[in-house]
This record gives C-alpha cells, structure tokens and sequence, in this order.
C-alpha cells in the first residue's frame, strides 16, 4: 500500500500543528506536572471539531484513519495527554460504531462525536491484561437483562466518562464467544469507580480500578449478539490500531525537537555542544528511526482507509505500533542523554516525554503481545 497525504490531511496537519504550539503547548507541563484532568483541552478539542475525526461524515468526521494519526502526531508532538484525549473518546466511539445497533449508535455516537458524552472502555483486569480470554468478570442473563459481578483495573477516562464499554464472560458460552461488551452508565447501581492511579506518565488522564457489585444492565446494553460482540469489537481496534503508534511518532518527534534545541543552546569545551561529532550522529539516528516509523504507522492508516481487514491489517497494524513505541522510547532516552544532569530533572520537559514514551510500551498491546502477533503470522501464514 503506497500512500500520499491528500489536500484534506495537509491542512489537518497544519491546523492541528498551529492549535498545538499556540494553545495546547503553554498548558503541557502543567497538565503533567499536577496530574489534573485537562478540561480545557478535552473544551479545545471539541471547539474543533475533533472527536468524529476518523468515522464516517455522517458524524462529522472524515472517515480518515490517516488524518486522525496525523492529528495524534501534532498533539502528541506538544503534549501527550492532549492527544490521549482524543484516543481515549474514539476508542468507545469505535466499538459501539463496529458492533452496536442502531438505537445504540443513535443514542451514544452523536454525543461522543460532539464532546456532550464521554465514554470509556474496559478489559483490564489484575490478573488478564493483554490476555482478554482470562477475564473473570461475569455477566448473567436475568429477566429483563444481565447482571454485571466483578472488578476491573487501568480504565483509563472512566472518572469523567458517562458510560464505560465493559468486557464480561457471559455465563453459558466457552471460548473467545463467552467474553461479550455492554455499556454501563456511571450511575447504574452497584457501579463504582475507584480512585486515580498515580502514574508515572500520562499523568493527565485518569486510569482508575472499577467494581461492579451486581450491577443490572437492560439488554439493549450488550453490543452486538450474545458471542458476536468479541469479534466485531476486536476487529475495528485492528482497523484503529495505526493510531496508537502515532502517538509513538508525535512523542519521538517533541523529543527530537527539543533535544535539537537544547544541543544548539549549550556550550562545552569552548565549542557549541550541537557541534560535536557524536551529538550529530545521535540526532541523525534519531531521525531516521522517527522517519521509520512514521512511514510504517501512515502506511497502516492508508492500507485501513482502503479497506484492508483481517491477520494482514492485524500484521500492519502490530508492526507499526510495535516500531513507533520502540521508538519513541529509544529517541527519548537518546534525548534524555543529550540534555545530560538537566535530563534528570523535572524542571525540564524531556523528563516527561521519557515517562510517556515508556506507558507507550505497555499500553493498548504490550511490546511482547505485538511480537506475538508478528511472529505467528510470520510462522502460520497470513
């Protein structure tokens, strides 16, 4: 898949690129720095018009995996947490778009795609991160609906959230069938949201333990069929994949940009720092490894926006977000190291691209569960 970037994400990228340094950038160490929900930004993005971004026209979007990774990118660039707002609405958004009925979208999407809602989405739990088949949450079928029993952990927005995506094992199926999606709203009873994780990165968007003591939930609140909603779900995440790797791309760039500003600044030995043979060597490494993997995660997000689907999107998909998160980490180290004893200090803002850009390798698929997904595919075949 050979891709070039449209009249449309162009001027995507400059908007986005202009709101962040101007807007976003003066609020980012804050953001960080006091681990405080960023209600002015999530405001910002709504302004603009963002939270459709890549879903169809119908709700304001432009149906465009690619845009919205360049759209990540430029946050991402500035400030972590600002992009992570836009992920954390599109990820609800885009399971109940996949496998949602009609009166679902109709009730939740229109309100997601304009900020009035937000959602959040749960899989999570101690002893089932990255394994979702090792779920213990249950859901059983009672007159009327299902009844929800169990805990959850990391839901990353659900304090702010209006509802939360929920995966459970429905009582009565075995196998990848029996784990199931229902949606339920803050105030449901029996539902409560425990307190904020004090995390090291992506400090900015709360991710918080959940408890679910009996909660009753209508039938309408399962997505898709009873054994369906695992496979519909879990295939539109393929298809969005490309942009948790972006985030990696934005994080690795603001890291590279700073460094080069910093090296250009300082002077050692009688000499400007930037000068220095190996300095220069490690900034064009950086560079190279950035271009990697911005070309990997755009050729994702094109091959998605053309329809491919299945173990040879789940392939692309794995690959670029395997390679932009190494990355991200591999840059900010480098960054770190170039800024030398200032590196290590919280008065400077490399210290916190180098927290995020270790979440990246945890979060949405470990680094090890997209080598899992690489190597079988390279060993079985797509």
């Amino acid at each position: 898949m050979q891709y070039e970037l449209s009249e449309d994400n162009k001027r995507i990228r400059d908007i986005v690129r202009r709101v962040a340094s101007e807007k976003v950038a003066p609020r980012a160490g804050e953001i960080d720095a006091k681990a405080e929900y960023p209600q002015d930004m999530f405001d910002l993005l709504k302004d603009l018009g963002l939270f459709a971004l890549p879903f169809d026209e119908k709700y304001g979007g432009m149906n465009s995996i690619l845009s919205a990774c360049i759209a990540i990118e430029e946050f991402g660039r500035i400030c972590y947490n600002t992009a992570y707002l836009l992920v954390v609405q599109w990820v609800p958004f885009g399971a109940i778009l996949a496998g949602g009925s009609e009166d679902q979208k109709d009730r939740y999407l229109p309100g997601l795609a304009d900020g009035s809602l937000r959602g959040a989405f749960s899989t999570t739990e101690t002893q089932s991160g990255s394994d979702v088949g090792g779920i213990t949450t249950r859901a059983v079928k009672v007159d009327g609906g299902y009844q929800i029993t169990g805990n959850k952990i990391w839901c990353t927005n659900s304090s702010v959230a209006d509802f939360v995506v929920v995966a459970a094992r429905l009582d009565g199926m075995t196998g990848k069938r029996a784990i199931n999606f229902f949606i339920v709203h803050r105030d449901s009873k029996g539902f409560s949201i425990g307190a904020p994780e004090n995390k090291m990165g992506a400090r900015g968007i709360p991710s918080c333990p959940l408890f679910f003591d009996n909660v009753f939930v209508n039938e309408d609140a399962l997505l898709g069929k009873p054994g369906e909603g695992f496979g519909i779900v879990m295939e539109a995440f393929n298809i969005s994949r490309p942009i948790i790797g972006a985030r990696g791309v934005g994080l690795s760039q603001g890291a590279l940009d700073h460094a080069l500003s910093f090296v250009k600044e300082r002077r050692a030995f009688g000499e400007q720092v930037v000068d220095f043979q190996g300095v220069r060597w490690m900034l064009a490494d950086m560079h190279v490894q950035i271009e990697a993997a911005r070309n990997l995660v755009y050729k994702a997000a094109a091959s998605a926006d053309a329809g491919l689907t299945g173990k040879a999107l789940a392939m692309e998909a794995a690959v670029a977000k395997c390679h932009a998160s190494d990355t991200a980490m591999r840059v900010a180290t480098d960054a770190v190291q170039l800024f030398g004893a200032a590196g290590i200090s919280a008065d400077y803002p490399i210290n916190r691209y180098f927290r995020d850009a270790k979440v990246l390798q945890i979060v949405e698929g470990t680094q090890q569960i997209q080598r899992n997904i690489i190597s079988r595919y390279l060993v079985d075949g797509i």
